[in-house]
């Protein structure tokens, strides 16, 4: 367990989570489809249809400041866009 580090909450994720029943979650990269379906399944009582992963690779970014240049790296990640079963839904707010 313990392959979904936090929920993806942003406005591309929330028009998909309208439209066509599906979540993201960023997960740790050496997870499975299957592990990532299990433990989604599993923390909120759903039925997972389908898993879509997707790699992103970590960037060099650079910026100038009063010192000079100062460059620095953005983390790699794994992205899992998760579809429910219809009339399934998670609310990432209910413990706030």
């Amino acid at each position: 367990m313990g392959f979904i580090i936090k929920p993806l909450v942003t406005e591309k994720m929330t028009a998909l989570t309208d439209k066509l029943h599906r979540f993201g979650f960023i997960v740790r990269p050496e997870a499975n489809k299957l592990e990532i379906k299990h433990e989604v399944e599993t923390l909120y009582n759903v039925t997972v249809l389908s898993v879509n992963t997707v790699r992103y690779a970590g960037k060099t970014k650079s910026r100038y400041t009063k010192q000079g240049l100062i460059t620095g790296r953005s983390n790699a990640f794994k992205k899992a866009i998760v579809t429910l079963k219809e009339g399934d839904t998670i609310d990432f707010y209910s413990n706030i």
